[in-house]
């Protein structure tokens, strides 16, 4: 039976579990027309698990450390079943029951995934999955999801390489460490302390990671770690809002219909933005307004958002693990002026894709899944207490996709929230449309509706500022305001 050592950051993963945040991807594939079952579960097999041993192992522990281990009783039918929605079964329950798997913890004794194939009294079929963060990150999973589509509705599509049974690999995976390298080699003590990573807890665990047999002082490594940790602690948190809180158990979940993106793009050049830019700040937007609605404050609050970064090597995209830092984006929800809030968002992430954020928060993950579990679980709450809310943005095929015989009509999926994070959202572009998708702690927003029906009215906004201002003006918020006002015959 073939066994590999699981690796530090993806042992991190597997560790950050509580019931009130599950560590698992949940994504969601809406179809024109109902599947067919039958294909499906075999294209699933055959370019997924059969492509991907990760699909076909259960995880195991010994008293030192954590493994992939081929599952000997492994059957599809146990991870991709039909379902049939309560009710109605309409759009409003397939929400509901998207938000219940979302709170449900997957199989320990089996492969860490599952997909359920769901048809609606309406026509319209689903395709929703979970898979566990320790497989790999969601920038893997989704090219893995990708993967199962033709861009015919009647393509047979390739066959997998033929399964050959899995020997044994060593522990120690020359890959990640070449990996690890890649991106780390040319720091410098300089380099290195400008991240806020020190060279002695840097280089110890550079060492860690080259020499999986050698004895190492766990407890000394976590003091280290901790004290790193301090640095991050500087950091303020941001605004305290209805978003922030204990975490329960309950999520709801919303996705909003797609919005064109020759449009996006259109508004986002004439702007001076870039794509993601206008989005952003269409997403703060919208969380200022549901505040107001809800009579909360607004002026100056920051709502930060830890957003992931793809940190792959070239050659190395659909390699499955977790390969990505975390930067956080605060964004401009205090400013009343759409404009305003645009270029203050595109401020900002001009000066994040100079940071060296993304790099520290991998380093840190690593660290942390080598240390103890204890010292793991300080050092991820620290990063998570500090935001609000996961998001990532994610360019998928701008061409029409086809599964099992039918059209995917939208698609979405959420990263998991650590620690007392409430929030997650997901931005993903496919077909020329840009697709927003939210899933919320209950506690801190039970109507995650009211915050997507906004995403749409906030791009309006600056729609209309295109088309109805002249263009040298927009460069001038407070002047484009004050001239709105004027039209509106306000004072």
């Amino acid at each position: 039976m073939g066994r590999e050592k699981m690796s530090s950051i993806d042992t991190a993963w597997l560790r950050m579990d509580r019931p009130s945040n599950l560590m698992q991807i949940v994504g969601v594939m809406l179809f024109d027309a109902p599947v067919d079952a039958p294909r499906l579960r075999e294209t699933i097999q055959r370019r997924m698990v059969d492509r991907y041993a990760r699909f076909r192992q259960r995880v195991t522990h010994t008293l030192t450390a954590t493994y992939w281990e081929d599952d000997p009783e492994f059957d599809i039918n146990n991870h991709v079943r039909e379902v049939a929605l309560p009710g109605m079964g309409d759009l409003d329950a397939l929400k509901a029951h998207v938000a219940g798997l979302a709170s449900e913890p997957l199989n320990p004794a089996r492969a860490l995934w599952e997909m359920q194939i769901i048809d609606t009294p309406a026509g319209v079929s689903a395709l929703v999955a979970r898979i566990h963060h320790c497989i790999a990150d969601g920038i893997a999973l989704i090219g893995v999801m990708l993967s199962l589509t033709d861009e015919h509705r009647d393509a047979p599509g390739p066959a997998a390489h033929a399964h050959k049974p899995r020997i044994a690999k060593p522990e120690h995976d020359a890959d990640t460490d070449a990996f690890w390298w890649k991106i780390f080699s040319p720091a410098t003590d300089a380099w290195l302390s400008t991240v806020s990573v020190s060279s002695k807890l840097w280089f110890g665990y550079m060492d860690m990671l080259m020499n999986p047999g050698k004895a190492f002082n766990y407890a000394k490594m976590g003091a280290a770690l901790a004290g790193e940790l301090a640095h991050l602690a500087l950091m303020p948190d941001d605004s305290k809002t209805r978003f922030k809180g204990k975490a329960g158990v309950a999520k709801r979940v919303a996705w909003s219909a797609p919005l064109p993106l020759p449009e996006i793009k259109a508004v986002s050049k004439v702007l001076g933005c870039s794509i993601n830019d206008l989005l952003l700040a269409s997403v703060a937007g919208a969380l200022r307004a549901y505040l107001q609605e809800k009579g909360d404050p607004v002026d100056g609050v920051e709502f930060r958002a830890m957003v992931p970064v793809n940190l792959r090597p070239a050659g190395k995209e659909a390699k499955l693990g977790n390969h990505f830092g975390l930067v956080a984006l605060e964004l401009p929800v205090g400013l009343d002026n759409p404009l305003e809030r645009l270029y203050e968002t595109k401020r900002r992430m001009e000066a994040l894709k100079h940071s060296y954020q993304a790099a520290l928060a991998f380093t840190l993950l690593g660290v942390a899944g080598m240390a103890p579990k204890f010292v793991q679980q300080e050092a991820l709450d620290l990063l998570a207490n500090k935001a609000s809310a996961v998001m990532t943005n994610v360019p998928g095929p701008q061409k029409p996709l086809y599964l099992g015989g039918a059209e995917v009509s939208q698609l979405m999926f959420w990263v998991p929230q650590s620690g007392n994070i409430g929030m997650g959202v997901s931005i993903l572009s496919y077909n020329n449309a840009v697709q927003f998708g939210l899933i919320t702690d209950h506690r801190h927003c039970p109507d995650p509706d009211r915050v997507i029906c906004r995403f749409a009215d906030e791009f309006d906004k600056l729609m209309w500022l295109v088309l109805m201002e002249p263009w040298d003006r927009l460069e001038r918020p407070h002047e484009v305001e004050e001239h709105v006002k004027a039209d509106l015959g306000e004072d």
